[in-house]
């Protein structure tokens, strides 16, 4: 945005047609990235220190950086600011998928134009690309340590009000696998429903029963509510908050009937120890709820007019 206050919009149709294949909704993504860009031009203001301090004709090159390894995600989001600020005065190029794993010092974008558009996209364009990145830097890690058993990482419903999409999305680059996006896609059968249905058995029964084409997952914290589910057909079971050794025991009583997922309590550190019991996914909230930012940095290089 070099002086005006309106977005342009609608964004580019080739950064349409890669938010539409990697699963997002175009319009939702918009809006996400129109309300970060308000939070700093609030009611049509303008950047104010970029305005007083560069001239309207002087433009600029320079890169989005990695400053650590990882996994990078959320650069079209990024490429998507940077349209919306600059329209076609602004040229992004050299950018590498998302998903890719990268070094400290690789150059993951690279932005030209007009000096005052790229200084007001800069920090909305790194708030997405640097938080999407660390949900796929902390997935893969978990990816990593599973590498060699069975088991796959699962996000959870602990997302930011409002990025769960992208959140998700973040979550499949660093190579993990995407739980029930809501409330209604699948239904999870935890604690308090079991308290209120009289027991897992009924609560699975309630809900086979309301919705039968509905996936229905059922929480277990010891191995004869596991037998009483599989007695009643149930083929989705989460373990929680148990340890190895009784994991390994309900694989075993499993046999294969039931996909099993352990949750509660579970750290990287220990990640390995549980794949290793022979279970079929590990939840883990922290790959969006508490997740670390990834260290992106954007360098301009004043080229002139």
């Amino acid at each position: 945005m070099s002086g005006g206050s309106a977005f342009h919009l609608p964004p580019p149709s080739d950064l349409s047609r890669e938010l539409q294949q990697a699963g997002l909704d175009v319009g939702e993504v918009v809006d996400h990235v129109v309300r970060g860009l308000q939070e700093d031009l609030p009611h049509g203001t303008v950047d104010a220190t970029s305005q007083a301090t560069i001239a309207a004709d002087a433009r600029a090159t320079g890169v989005f950086a990695a400053r650590e390894a990882g996994v990078v995600a959320g650069l079209g989001v990024a490429a998507l600011v940077f349209a919306l600020v600059g329209g076609d005065a602004v040229e992004v190029t050299d950018r590498v998928p998302d998903g890719t794993r990268v070094a400290a010092g690789d150059v993951v974008l690279r932005v030209s134009g007009p000096t005052r558009s790229l200084l007001t996209a800069e920090r909305t364009a790194l708030n997405f690309a640097s938080h999407l990145s660390g949900v796929a830097t902390a997935t893969a890690a978990w990816v990593d340590a599973l590498e060699g058993t069975r088991a796959r990482v699962l996000d959870t419903r602990k997302t930011l009000p409002g990025f769960r999409a992208l959140q998700k999305y973040a979550v499949r680059c660093g190579g993990g696998v995407n739980h029930r996006f809501g409330l209604s896609d699948k239904a999870m059968v935890k604690d308090n429903h079991v308290i209120a249905a009289g027991g897992v058995v009924p609560a699975f029964e309630a809900v086979r029963a309301a919705y039968p084409d509905l996936p229905v997952e059922v929480e277990v914290t010891d191995l004869d509510q596991l037998r009483a589910l599989l007695e009643a057909g149930c083929t989705e079971i989460l373990l929680d908050n148990m340890s190895p050794a009784t994991m390994t025991e309900a694989v075993a009583i499993t046999a294969g009937r039931a996909s099993l997922e352990a949750s509660g309590g579970l750290t990287l550190e220990r990640a390995r120890e549980v794949a290793l019991t022979g279970v079929d996914f590990i939840s883990v909230g922290a790959l969006t709820h508490s997740v670390k930012v990834f260290d992106l940095g954007l360098d301009l290089d004043e080229t002139g007019a």
